[in-house]
């Protein structure tokens, strides 16, 4: 069976072949489960640049009347208006992609299905669950399908970003899931919708499709004082796992295929999961864009914070390093650059130490603050340190990346 249909036809003299059909259609046979119905039937994908579509094999009439009322065969050819009946594929729903979403999870729970997954449209359309004869089969239409999400999603953000400044562009956006803790219900998982977009993550229940819809979030916070911090990814006998659904032997699914965290202030953190390691590089590398832009914008940050009493300002300058007045006076009581930060430590509380290095005489000298969010000041900071890096060695950024290992061979 092939996954992608019998060949077009071939072209009409003067008209090009790719004309006949979008060069992105796809097509292939799958299994439809219907939760909490019978049997699953037979049906047909059709997968364009913008709509999946579901058909189911129906015959049709396709020459003479089915009725034969009104018209009767002449002596000589009795059979000419004889009705003529052939199976065929119908299209019965069409589920539009743009800012839609997949689902390998069984409802409510983190468990992934083998070799199965279901389209959610933003407007509710869902396909149900479709099982594929194969694993192989399951990974390339969760690539094919999530790769025509990708790409109408970033025409979106293309039309987002005409009306914003150049300060506030939307670096990336997407569905994912989010663990829930500590709840009572039966749920462990649900759907987010989340956007990197000029100095915020943004944290949405339902996707963005107005403008009016970004002052609607359910969250937001500065990404300069948020910590992307990537997930133990499984590994395989041979180094990394890189099958999109974390394929293994039968029965085999992870929990949380590709999960990240999200660490904000006090101490909090959010936990969320994709499908595949290419979108889970994609959030790797995004975040630290859009925190590394931030930073290039802002240039500094300045946090409260006091010392035995002494009310200070501490500022974190991308060209300074690190400042500490007086929040009255003003007075510059002691200053340091980036390079001479050589470790710190807390009590995981409301205090830092922070030791740092003078160039000429090698001591440490070793600083004490109070602060009211330890957890966005710490976050800020290495927000700042790593984008100074950046900027000297742009090869950082890809260096750090370990989810890319794992997408590379996706595709």
């Amino acid at each position: 069976m092939s996954a992608h249909g019998p060949p077009p036809p071939a072209a009409p003299s003067g008209r090009p072949d790719h004309l006949l059909e979008p060069a992105r259609t796809r097509t292939g046979l799958a299994l439809l489960h219907h939760e909490g119905s019978g049997s699953p039937c037979d049906v047909r994908l059709k997968l364009t640049r913008e709509v999946l579509t579901i058909q189911k094999q129906d015959v049709v009439c396709v020459r003479g009347s089915s009725h034969g009322a009104h018209d009767s065969p002449s002596p000589s050819s009795p059979a000419a208006d004889a009705p003529q009946y052939e199976k065929r594929w119908l299209d019965t729903l069409s589920v539009p992609l743009s800012m839609a979403r997949i689902s390998r999870c069984k409802a409510g729970t983190g468990k992934c299905r083998s070799g199965a997954f279901q389209v959610l449209a933003v407007d509710g359309v869902r396909t149900g669950v479709l099982q594929f004869h194969t694993a192989r089969e399951s990974a390339d239409w969760l690539r094919a399908v999530s790769a025509t999400i990708s790409d109408l999603t970033l025409e979106s953000m293309k039309m987002v970003n005409e009306g914003c400044s150049p300060c506030d562009q939307v670096v990336h956006m997407g569905w994912v899931r989010e663990r829930l803790e500590g709840t009572s219900s039966r749920e462990t998982f649900r759907s987010k919708f989340l956007a990197l977009k000029g100095s915020l993550l943004y944290v949405f229940s339902t996707a963005p499709v107005s403008t009016l819809d970004w002052v609607r979030a359910e969250k937001t916070y500065n990404l300069c004082e948020v910590l992307f911090k990537l997930h133990k990814l499984w590994l395989a006998d041979d180094g990394w796992l890189h099958e999109a659904c974390h394929l293994g032997p039968p029965g085999f699914a992870p929990q949380r295929p590709f999960s990240f965290s999200v660490l904000v202030g006090h101490g909090q953190s959010r936990v969320f999961s994709v499908d595949l390691g290419s979108e889970l590089a994609a959030w790797e590398r995004s975040f630290q864009r859009a925190t590394f832009k931030e930073v290039q914008r802002s240039r500094s940050k300045t946090y409260t914070c006091s010392w035995q009493g002494e009310m200070l300002c501490f500022t974190v300058d991308f060209a300074l390093g690190f400042t500490c007045s007086d929040s009255k006076t003003k007075n510059v009581l002691w200053r340091f650059k980036f390079s001479q930060l050589k470790g710190s430590s807390d009590d995981g509380n409301a205090r830092v130490k922070l030791l740092f290095q003078h160039p000429d005489t090698k001591q440490i000298e070793v600083k004490e603050l109070e602060f009211p969010d330890l957890t966005a000041v710490l976050h800020c900071v290495h927000a700042f340190l790593a984008a100074k890096v950046a900027s000297v060695d742009p090869a950082f950024m890809d260096s750090q990346s370990f989810a890319r290992k794992s997408a590379s061979a996706e595709r």
